[in-house]
């Protein structure tokens, strides 16, 4: 019982320092570079507005209305981008946290995944054009190392 105890202990510890820790892609002083996540998951970007802003884990959040901000409020998880909204392909393939093109995204399996694109390099058609689902679990292993450095 004491073995059972410590390992569902150390696990909650274990999980409350890497909800605590994750490093967000906060270009412009906001996740996203300052566009609305929520609109994302209406297949749009969208620059947010500065009067719907708001705070989540430490990271700022810019939205296009109050509807969206009040969308986000009530599921913030929901929203979040993967990989702490650095460019997903990169955390794959690279296991760099690289910055991201805000209108470069893919809404996959429910969740946001952002993408690199200049210099003629779009990630997201790398991304596309590869294994998608052997992609995802890479950039999830690699993300679980990235945010325990």
């Amino acid at each position: 019982m004491k073995t059972i105890l410590f390992a569902f202990f150390s696990l909650l510890i274990v999980q409350n320092v890497v909800s605590q820790s994750i490093d967000y892609n906060i270009q412009k002083g906001y996740v996203a570079e300052g566009y609305d996540v929520v609109s994302y998951f209406e297949n749009t970007a969208i620059e947010g507005k500065k009067e719907f802003k708001t705070t989540y884990e430490n990271a700022s959040y810019k939205f296009s209305s109050e509807d969206n901000l009040n969308t986000f409020l009530n599921n913030p998880k929901k929203y979040i981008p993967q990989y702490g909204g650095y460019c997903a392909y990169a955390i794959a393939e690279k296991a760099k946290k690289v910055k991201i093109d805000p209108e470069t995204f893919e809404i996959r399996d429910g969740k946001l995944y952002l993408f690199y694109n200049s210099w003629g390099t779009n990630t997201l058609e790398l991304w596309l054009e590869n294994n998608v689902k052997g992609l995802q679990k890479k950039a999830d292993k690699n993300w679980e190392a990235i945010i325990l450095e």
